[in-house]
């Protein structure tokens, strides 16, 4: 090592130099997408790179019978041009193989030269902030061509690079497999809750426990529950250490759990708030705006929890399993009940008394405890998967602020 002022705190054994400061344009070549919006075939041949594209990691997919603009192995797509707030400005996507994509209008092409490790150069431009600084977040963002190739950063010597390069490939390799493992539980999920539940107009379900031969009955979920409750009329404040606040944001959108990275305390006198504590089994729907219907039900394990008030909590009577009554409202007839149900001339919502008009298909309280049993056994392993997952792209946001100067 020189004088060490321009090395990373993490590195490779064997590497010693300092680092240098380089232009993107001293170490790429930069060429302009084309407009294929005449071109677009849903059959076509070629993967057309958009921002779209690009921000949601390949997920949205354009295609063109026409290779207008074409993209080969190991050059970087680079987003130029966003909506306010797109959030997919300055994005990269690396390309796996030549002959296979065709590069739009407002993303340009960068082409690493021969000393510069496509990998390494790809993780650079995408976890720099620099660009952001041209996003005011108030108008659509486009970048220059000079804004691009004027971008300065630090370099490693080739070699360097490549280590560094190949480590981040192997690690985004072993997150795109993890989040792969958790999306197939998740669909695996999605296809059991259609099969293990009767099918509208039908008594049995598909796919049954072996023993059980009776008749499913309906029963709304008004007759299932002792009561329908609003939730306490309360603002929230910095968490107290002991007494949580639920509201609908504080439900996640997938998981459907209590999401507590930023758990809060209600402000309000506690000792009058004893009706808005949740017990074990109580389950949570969100009456009113865009999150309508989305449900969660209360563990033991979330803490010490009040509800607010733009939810209502449905307490089950004992001849019902809660959890059984839940993973019926991850079910599609639900969506379909709350998509529905939810219709208002100004933004959409279900009471307590619409939401207890639901129907659910029961059988009984034996099988219910078994398909209750199962359902939740598959959502832990599918938050035990995630969980590893997360691990991972925790270490890569911890070991990126350590591997670059």
């Amino acid at each position: 090592m020189k004088n060490g002022k321009n090395v990373p705190k993490l590195r490779f054994p064997g590497f010693n130099d300092d680092w240098e400061q380089r232009k993107l344009g001293a170490v790429a070549k930069y060429r302009n997408g084309k407009a294929h919006e005449s071109d677009i075939d849903d059959n076509g041949k070629y993967i057309v790179v958009n921002s779209k594209f690009v921000s949601t990691d390949g997920e949205v997919k354009k295609y063109s019978n026409n290779q207008i603009e074409p993209l080969m192995k190991n050059e970087i797509a680079f987003v130029l041009s966003d909506v306010p707030n797109g959030r997919a400005i300055a994005r990269t996507f690396l390309v796996d193989k030549s002959n296979k994509y065709t590069l739009n209008q407002r993303i340009a092409g960068i082409t690493p030269l021969d000393e510069t490790y496509p990998y390494f150069l790809h993780i650079l431009m995408n976890r720099n902030r620099y660009f952001l600084s041209f996003d005011d977040g108030a108008k659509q963002t486009n970048l220059s061509v000079s804004d691009v190739m004027n971008f300065e950063e630090m370099y490693p010597s080739y070699d360097e690079q490549k280590r560094i390069g190949k480590f981040f490939n192997n690690l985004d390799n072993l997150i795109t497999l993890q989040q792969r493992k958790v999306d197939s539980i998740k669909e695996y999920k999605k296809g059991m809750l259609q099969k293990m539940f009767p099918k509208k107009g039908e008594k049995v379900p598909e796919i049954r426990f072996p023993g059980f031969t009776d008749d499913w009955e309906q029963r709304k979920l008004g007759e299932m529950s002792t009561s329908f409750e609003y939730g306490l009329n309360a603002a929230a404040k910095e968490y107290d250490g002991a007494n949580k606040y639920i509201r609908i944001t504080d439900i996640d959108d997938d998981s459907r759990e209590f999401s507590q990275e930023d758990v809060t305390s209600p402000d309000t006198d506690l000792s009058k708030a004893e009706g808005y504590k949740l017990s074990e089994g109580d389950i949570l729907f969100a009456r009113t705006g865009a999150s309508v219907g989305k449900s969660y039900i209360y563990r033991i394990s979330d803490g010490l929890v009040y509800y607010a008030g733009f939810l209502i909590r449905a307490k089950i009577k004992p001849e019902y399993n809660p959890e059984f009554v839940f993973q019926n409202t991850l079910t599609s007839d639900y969506e379909k009940f709350i998509k529905v149900t939810s219709m208002r001339s100004g933004q959409p919502g279900v009471n307590a008394q619409e939401y207890s008009q639901f129907e659910i298909n029961v059988p009984s309280k034996t099988e219910q405890d078994k398909i209750a049993t199962y359902f939740r056994n598959l959502d832990n392993l599918i938050t035990l998967q995630q969980r590893e997952c997360d691990k991972y792209k925790e270490l890569k946001k911890g070991v990126l602020q350590q591997m670059f100067v």
